[in-house]
């Protein structure tokens, strides 16, 4: 069996730890690894694909071009920051609930046996345990 920490240790720790990052979360936003703006436009045609019919009429990218990443980045620092904190703590009982299914699936996996660090063959652990909580997203879904 795969060894997890039980749920609610994770979704308390979770709570705990999550809101002290907003520090982190503005740094992210102020310094993206990449171009919001360009990289979004260039996943178009995967969001259309995968998430909405307005997507698919193409207006995603046209608002992503007409914002700028400078428009995105204004009114995410402007929002974010004072929210990230409070929304970490009231969502705290919905991302425990939303994580259950998964800490239950994580659980249930057997894992083949753990080689040396560095052995190739240790990423079989990740595949049983990432098709595992696919298999589990798919399920969720029907």
């Amino acid at each position: 069996m795969a060894a997890i920490r039980p749920l609610d240790v994770i979704a308390k720790k979770w709570t705990q730890v999550t809101p002290l990052r907003a520090e982190d979360y503005k740094f992210g936003i102020e310094n993206p690894k990449k171009n919001w703006e360009e990289e979004a436009v260039k996943a178009n045609n995967t969001y259309v694909k995968a998430v909405t019919a307005a997507a698919q009429a193409g207006r995603y990218a046209g608002g992503i071009k007409r914002a700028g990443l400078k428009k995105w980045q204004d009114r995410a620092l402007k929002k974010g920051p004072g929210r990230f904190s409070e929304g970490v703590m009231i969502a705290g009982p919905d991302y425990e609930e939303g994580f259950a299914p998964f800490h239950a699936e994580i659980e249930r996996v057997d894992l083949p046996p753990k080689l040396p660090k560095g052995d190739p063959a240790n990423i079989n652990r990740v595949a049983v345990i990432a098709k595992a909580l696919h298999e589990k997203k798919l399920a969720l879904r029907k």
